[in-house]
């Protein structure tokens, strides 16, 4: 039962694939600050995301937390933590999704090509399909983009077995921080609970991802 919002999400989520909407876009009132549902829940910034619509959240249900991947960096710890501790939340979940752009690069490939690499701003030319401009400069900041283990595909690819097994990689590792976070208390009285997702952008559908399991290789 302590995660019984992500359940009714993921009913919700049928519903949604199947063409039913369920979201009300219309401006609620006055509402508390706390969440609703006691619910946060990490995704990719994709545009072809719509989190509230695709779980059947309303405004003031829930925290959204977006960056670019749905990746666990140091500020979503930040976030989940306030939103926890401060706010009320005890349910978290992550949402990775089918073509994701963080399977077409490495964090050394685009930071070379920006920094002026003629090979490196090529393969991400092909990658994406587009111009890449380098900047030719270097920089301290962001240290890490966070793009995802294994081999790289095209960005925008079909699914395929690969981009599966590598988009639950990242979940199960984003879900091993957020478990492990000294911070974040996965057991007791004021325990949170942690459920990982892969979005088919395609259908519209939600999968979930086992945890434990293998979290990746750099090969």
């Amino acid at each position: 039962m302590a995660d019984k919002i992500t359940d009714q999400c993921l009913e919700n989520n049928k519903a949604y694939a199947s063409g039913k909407a369920l979201h009300n876009p219309v401006h609620p009132g006055k509402q508390p600050i706390n969440p609703a549902r006691h619910v946060a829940v990490v995704a990719c910034m994709d545009a072809r995301i719509d989190v509230e619509d695709l779980l059947g959240l309303q405004t003031g249900d829930a925290h959204i937390i977006r960056n670019a991947g749905g990746v666990v960096t140091e500020d979503v710890i930040r976030c989940l933590v306030i939103s926890h501790h401060l706010l009320d939340t005890n349910e978290i979940i992550l949402i990775h999704h089918t073509r994701c752009g963080m399977l077409a690069f490495t964090d050394d490939l685009l930071k070379a090509g920006l920094e002026g690499d003629p090979a490196a701003g090529k393969l991400l030319r092909q990658a994406t399909s587009r111009a890449f401009k380098s900047t030719n400069k270097c920089a301290s900041s962001p240290s890490q983009f966070h793009a995802f283990r294994g081999p790289l595909e095209p960005l925008d690819a079909p699914r395929s077995e690969g981009q599966t097994q590598r988009l639950e990689w990242d979940v199960r590792r984003g879900m091993s921080s957020i478990l492990n976070h000294p911070w974040i208390p996965n057991s007791g009285p004021d325990a949170v609970t942690v459920r990982g997702f892969i979005y088919d952008v395609d259908s519209g559908a939600l999968e979930e991802v086992s945890y434990p399991g293998p979290m990746g290789s750099i090969a």
